[in-house]
């Protein structure tokens, strides 16, 4: 039988480890096990830049016949990029994401997605699952940008992420038949 104590230990060892991991690292809540059971794996990109790496983790979604971006993930309300936790972008060096601007470190992104453009948002909010996205997270926003949405001919099936040298330096997100490049240009 564990007692409470144990249950709430348990609990707590991923997120202290995730607090404890080095710069940059993606961290996860769970077990080995029970991240690979998840439905949607996890993935992670990287890009050298000036004297830097630049490191974005996320949970990779598949649209299995679905409708997300404007569907499942309504136009005008907030999405948290991924799935499972929130989307956490590394920067080594002051920089500006979506024209926000913020000192090296992770930030949780997340967007507001319209047929025509995301607004990203920049959030400390990093050792959380990625939903809600409520006022709680909103208050710890940094900023937000707009970037525009381009249309793709062939629908990607899982959402993918990469990061592309510039300059500027971009994440570039492709899902369904949208794609966006949200820039990241180093200011210091």
């Amino acid at each position: 039988m564990k007692t409470p104590f144990l249950v709430a230990l348990a609990a707590a060892i991923p997120v202290a480890l995730a607090a404890q991991a080095a710069p940059g690292a993606c961290t996860h809540r769970g077990t080995a096990e029970q991240i690979a059971k998840r439905p949607s794996p996890l993935d992670s990109a990287q890009v050298a830049v000036a004297g830097g790496t630049i490191k974005v983790c996320y949970g990779r979604p598949s649209l299995r016949g679905r409708t997300m971006i404007g569907g499942e993930n309504p136009y005008g309300q907030p999405w948290r990029l991924g799935a499972n936790e929130p989307t956490r972008l590394y920067v080594p060096f002051a920089a500006e994401v979506a024209g926000v601007r913020v000192e090296p470190g992770t930030y949780s992104l997340y967007v507001v997605p319209t047929a025509t453009a995301w607004e990203v948002h920049v959030n400390k909010a990093v050792d959380r699952w990625g939903i809600p996205i409520d006022e709680k997270v909103m208050a710890q926003d940094v900023g937000k940008g707009t970037v525009p949405v381009e249309t793709l001919a062939q629908p990607v099936e899982e959402l993918t992420m990469q990061l592309v040298a510039g300059p500027p330096a971009e994440l570039v997100v492709e899902w369904a038949t949208v794609r966006v490049r949200i820039p990241i240009t180093k200011t210091g």
